[in-house]
């Protein structure tokens, strides 16, 4: 086993496969950085990339994993050549480097030992700026941009960066035609004192006293057809004095391009709002293809620019099939859906899509055999402006992103066996815009939603014979809900980085406050159980939050530790003595707490084996429904790696994993018994699970597959909540612990869980 595993089983005897670099006489703050300026084929192999090659690249005809990375003396002296120049260009300007090499049982050590020599210092830093008027735009952003200062390092790195920075100034200032070229640097480190004399020159044009400034004349927009293509002559359509507009495909307004243009005729030049115009075009998803504007000059002295923007459609009309299959302890489904898409509705760029899904639930481990235990049918349909459609004149909040108007409509019907049917109707109207790159808000004014539920007759006579009138009412009510929502998230930009940063995303939704307004006002009838009601239904009066705060730790490479806690509260008040059903918590899944299945955690202490008595149609009746509350907290801990840069085609990452949390009922409930939330008991009622899970990330979505396995289990007391470690034996076997789960249940107790799902957990 040993043998077969072994890094070097391929290789000749006179191969040595780089196994170590070692970087000696070197600060440590530049000594990890000078790694990376080894070549990258005398770098170490990833071990598991190495196996992989070895495993299935049979003679380099596939190209899965890494290749070894064999000894190669003339690499290792431009190793050696990189290592010396970048501690130069650090300001070490007498560096330099040496290198030797250990090979011992065909493993080589690579090790290079630098001799840094004096840091040398910024000691003068003037300028000699030809043109006036460059002169003063420089000395008036200097104090911002300046990366050269007295008494700092000398290196060839912030002298680039100022290079960038006085570039980037002027183009954003007019200066359409101002090349990097024109800024040079001339030094003096003659004194042998470890000192620099800096001095800074930006040369005119040849020929010219001056930089020319530009300003922006017309604009010629042209719309391809799909497949890129503009046959016939159409008209060009004056929009105004800017814009002239030649659409080929004969499918848009002008109007939607014209406003994410954000250079207007009489502005300086400004790159920045030529990249602007690119990013908001692209985000509009209706364009398959938008090159950055280009420019001609006037030919004339007025210094003046019209703009050209090319831009090819995506297909106006799509449709996606999609579907699933569900398996987990006895019960299997599946989930069927369509989606439909116009993305450009009214000409407008607004995008329609209309949604069909079907699922059902299969029970084989239930008592009345292989049975339907659920099914759900759902159809939506969403339109969504790219801009802010109110009655008042806004002006356009498109600098960091292209806000968005989405009007939402779904119907759903739920049918549970033997128990509920459960209708519902939805509309909403949600606005969204990005304040700043990091931070983006959500606001729905309007949200009504209509549901009705039909209980079975027996189902209901046997919930209020056991007194779980709760049940009843939740599951089988016409309720008529209004409420507003908002949201705000902050540093959602940076989720696929490896940067350290704190997310946060906040949430509230309140419902009922206007409808009990104008039920007071117009004194409307009350139901059977004293609550008002409009147009003859109850509505629901409630207030509900919830907190996503995440914390990421980037430890180098591609490896992040990620700490997350998610607290939530529901509180119905006025017109509800409790929460609409589907704005109650629940907790576990692939994106919580992945130990257990959905719906299946809590409340509390809630043990539905005890609180039942092994009654089987409560216990199957209720499955999936009864395990909810008002208050959520759940916390992840997750330690995320690379473990093959290369594997068909795609990186495969890891992850270790611990989640903890609960859902609890605000009060004591005759339903819920010990679902109740007490300080003092909220450690023993909070469930705890560990995994390990792999990622493959194809770049443009992340495949991922976690298995955890329950470690605390809250619905039990004592030392037996401590399932992995008091029942470990009984982990892959059935003993007197599971024997006893499925008596009381009549359903197995598993420790393990298998998640599939696209996209990481959070």
């Amino acid at each position: 086993m040993v043998s077969g595993c072994s890094l070097t089983r391929r290789l000749k005897n006179n191969q040595a496969l780089v196994r170590k670099i070692t970087i000696k006489g070197i600060d440590d703050e530049l000594a990890e950085t000078a790694r990376n300026y080894v070549d990258k084929e005398q770098q170490p192999n990833n071990w598991l990339n190495l196996q992989f090659y070895y495993l299935f690249s049979k003679n380099g005809k596939r190209d899965i994993g890494e290749a070894p990375n064999l000894l190669d003396s003339s690499l290792v002296e431009f190793s050696r050549a990189q290592i010396q120049k970048f501690l130069q260009n650090k300001g070490y300007l007498k560096a330099k480097v040496t290198d030797s090499v250990v090979v011992k049982n065909k493993k080589a050590e690579l090790v290079f030992i630098g001799t840094e020599g004096p840091l040398f210092k910024v000691r003068n830093f003037t300028d000699s700026i030809a043109d006036r008027k460059v002169e003063a735009l420089y000395r008036t952003n200097s104090a911002r941009l300046s990366h050269i200062k007295t008494g700092s390092r000398f290196d060839t790195d912030s002298l680039a960066a100022e290079r960038d920075g006085i570039y980037m100034l002027m183009k954003r200032n007019g200066y359409y035609d101002f090349l990097r070229q024109y800024v040079t640097f001339n030094y003096d480190t003659t004194f042998n004192k470890g000192v620099a004399d800096v001095k800074l020159v930006i040369d005119n044009p040849i020929g010219k006293s001056a930089h020319p400034i530009y300003k922006i004349n017309n604009t010629l927009i042209t719309i391809s057809n799909s497949n890129g293509r503009t046959p016939g002559k159409p008209d060009t359509l004056a929009v105004d004095s800017q814009f002239r507009f030649v659409d080929f495909s004969k499918k848009f307004n002008p109007r939607i391009v014209t406003i994410y243009v954000f250079q207007k005729k009489g502005d300086l030049y400004d790159i920045d709002k030529q990249t602007l115009t690119t990013s908001r075009l692209s985000e509009l998803n209706v364009f398959r293809n938008v090159p950055n504007p280009t420019y001609e000059k006037l030919p004339d002295s007025t210094n003046r620019l019209n703009t050209k923007i090319d831009i090819v459609p995506l297909k106006q009309m799509s449709d996606r099939v999609e579907g699933e299959f569900l398996f987990n302890a006895g019960r299997y489904g599946f989930s069927a859906g369509n989606t439909f898409t116009d993305r450009n509705l009214f000409r407008t760029a607004a995008i329609l899509q209309v949604k069909f899904n079907y699922s059902v639930l299969f029970d084989s481990g239930s008592s009345a055999g292989n049975r339907i235990e659920n099914q759900e049918f759902k159809l939506g349909a969403t339109v969504t402006y790219p801009q802010i459609l109110t009655p008042f004149n806004l002006p356009v909040l498109g600098k960091y992103g292209v806000p968005h108007t989405t009007f939402s409509s779904n119907y759903s019907l739920f049918f549970q066996k033997g128990l509920v049917e459960r209708i519902s109707f939805a509309n909403s109207i949600t606005y969204d815009f990005t304040e700043t790159p990091d931070k983006v808000h959500t606001f729905t004014p309007i949200d009504i939603e209509f549901s009705k539920g039909k209980i079975d007759p027996a189902a209901k006579d046997s919930l209020l014979q056991k007194n779980y009138y709760s049940y009843v009412y939740l599951i089988g009510r016409t309720i008529f809900s209004s409420g507003s929502q908002y949201s705000y998230q902050l540093n959602a930009n940076k989720l696929n980085t490896y940067q350290d940063f704190l997310y946060f995303r906040g949430a509230l939704d309140i419902g009922g406050n206007t409808l009990s307004v104008l039920s007071k006002i117009f004194n409307t009838a009350r139901d059977t159980s004293g609550y008002r009601t409009i147009f003859g239904y109850t509505f629901a009066q409630y207030a509900k939050g919830e907190i996503d705060l995440r914390f990421y730790k980037s430890l180098g490479g591609e490896r992040q530790l990620v700490f997350r806690i998610n607290p939530g509260l529901g509180v119905p008040y006025g017109n509800s003595s409790q929460l609409v059903f589907e704005k109650n918590f629940y907790t576990g899944g692939a994106n919580d707490i992945r130990a257990w299945l959905p719906r299946t955690l809590g409340p509390g202490q809630f043990n539905r084996g005890i609180a039942y008595g092994g009654d089987v149609n409560t216990l199957e009746q209720l499955k999936y429904l009864d395990q909810f509350g008002e208050i959520k907290f759940v916390a992840n801990a997750e330690y995320r790696y690379k473990l093959a840069s290369d594997f068909f085609g795609s990186k495969l990452k890891g992850a270790f994993f611990v989640d903890a949390g609960n859902v609890w009922r605000l009060h004591k409930e005759v339903e819920n018994p010990n679902g109740e939330f007490k300080f003092n008991n909220f450690f023993q009622s909070t469930a705890m699970g560990i995994g390990t899970g792999l990622r493959l990330d194809l770049g443009f979505f992340v495949f991922r597959f976690d298995a955890a396995l329950k470690f605390k289990d809250p619905e039990f007391s004592g030392s037996d909540q401590w399932v992995l470690i008091d029942h470990f034996n009984e982990l892959f076997h059935s003993g007197p612990f599971k024997k006893a789960y499925k008596q009381a249940n009549l359903d197995s107790y598993n420790f393990l869980q298998l998640n599939f799902g696209i996209g990481l957990p959070f």
